[in-house]
């Protein structure tokens, strides 16, 4: 059995603001070694369930280089660094049997969630087939097109239930309640890691149960921006163009890849400042 663990930070117990998830901020440091310790649960978990599984775990926040090398769980290989095809699910493909999210967040502009955002704060919303979608919803159907299911997601209260929106029979386990953007009530590390390592062992012995999230094509897509230069950069690539407004564009692709690699450029054309 071949599995990938994607670990984003946001979502991880115990954290709860910016200064926790941002390289260049006091309280990183900490921040990485609760997102490392959450990841082992997780490994430790997949492999209760098969000790002969291929564990592939993908660091999926920011600088894809947040995870300790040195105290990840040595069963596993982990993916590092950017940029990469499949950027937070880099590792995944057709031979996957199932991925696990992790410290995972809600989209912007839902919540309360805990740092909420979709991709990098300058995307406010990805609308596809009419379906508000987040980076859970993004990457849960690009898994889902290569035929994977999304068996487990962690984070909080607010990133299970819209996990759960998505693919019902998906397990959660939410490791904290947001009472706001950077505040919520928090489980001891302890007691998530421990309550992610059965979830773990539980979701991958379920995996056959649980459906991966399918949208097939042709699908129109529209995104809102937070900077009309952004939509500027975005109107150069062909077949993007802009859509009720100064800041939302919009493109028809044929099918999902397609469309989720096009949301991946705008992301990082988004990064893009006037000169």
């Amino acid at each position: 059995m071949k599995l990938l663990i994607s670990v984003d930070m946001e979502g991880i117990s115990g954290i709860v603001h910016s200064s926790e998830t941002n390289p260049e901020r006091y309280d990183y440091q900490r921040g990485r070694e609760l997102m490392t310790a959450e990841a082992n649960a997780v490994v430790a978990g997949v492999l209760d369930a098969d000790p002969t599984a291929e564990v592939l775990v993908a660091d999926a926040h920011g600088t894809f280089r947040n995870l300790l090398p040195e105290q990840l769980d040595r069963r596993a290989r982990l993916v590092r660094g950017k940029p990469r095809a499949l950027n937070m699910l880099a590792g995944l493909d057709e031979e996957t049997d199932a991925a696990l999210f992790v410290g995972y967040h809600v989209r912007a502009g839902e919540g309360p969630g805990v740092l909420a955002h979709t991709m990098n704060g300058e995307i406010l919303d990805v609308r596809v087939a009419g379906r508000s979608l987040g980076e859970i919803g993004l990457n849960a159907a690009m898994a889902g097109h290569l035929g994977v299911p999304v068996v487990l997601l962690s984070g909080d209260d607010a990133a299970c239930a819209e996990m759960n929106d998505l693919v019902p029979a998906a397990v959660t386990v939410a490791v904290k309640e947001a009472l706001g953007m950077a505040a919520a009530v928090t489980l001891h590390p302890e007691e998530a890691r421990d309550r992610l390592r059965r979830s773990a062992a539980d979701a991958v012995s379920r995996r056959a149960e649980i459906p991966p999230l399918a949208l097939t094509g042709p699908l129109d897509v529209e995104v809102d921006l937070a900077s009309p230069h952004t939509a500027d950069l975005a109107t150069l690539v062909p077949g993007v163009s802009r859509a009720g407004g100064a800041r939302t564009v919009a493109f028809t692709s044929p099918d999902y890849a397609t469309a989720y690699r096009l949301i991946l450029l705008l992301a990082q054309l988004a990064t893009i400042k006037p000169a």
